[in-house]
């Protein structure tokens, strides 16, 4: 199984404008395996690199979901910037960038979590609309073709 694994990531390539290309490192975005391999190693990432610091209590909550982390630590015995720069050094290939709280509130996937006081509040986060007309690009077609 891992030979098979090994061979598919050595012949990933992938077109753009024409031309063929191999990244040098990692999965191409739009592999059918891309989703496969990136989720074993954040599962991998998670159970040899952050159980450390959710064992040690740093970390009281933990969620993912496919690229997107959510942290709630203890301010106690942490901060944003120690578990950032731990989570960095992993894999420097692989840079997490974070989104801090701002005015008692964070945003995570389509929910605002706001801090009150005494209790979580969540809503729906509906991101703002962009009033820029979108580009397109001369001499393309974006009309679906039936075949």
């Amino acid at each position: 199984m891992i030979t098979l694994l090994e061979v598919t990531l050595q012949h990933n390539n992938f077109s753009f404008c024409n031309n063929i290309y191999q990244p040098e490192k990692g999965v191409s975005m739009g592999s059918p395996i891309s989703n496969t391999v990136a989720e074993i190693f954040l599962q991998d990432l998670e159970n040899t690199n952050l159980e450390q610091i959710l064992d040690a209590q740093n970390i009281t909550f933990y969620a993912e979901y496919v690229d997107v982390i959510l942290l709630i630590y203890n301010k106690k015995h942490t901060t944003p910037e120690i578990i950032h720069s731990h989570i960095n050094k992993v894999y420097p290939n692989l840079q997490f960038t974070p989104n801090f709280e701002q005015d008692n509130s964070i945003i995570f996937l389509d929910l605002l979590i706001i801090r009150q006081p005494t209790q979580i509040k969540i809503d729906i986060f509906r991101k703002p609309q962009s009033t820029i007309p979108p580009t397109i690009p001369p001499n393309k077609k974006w009309q679906p073709t039936a075949t």
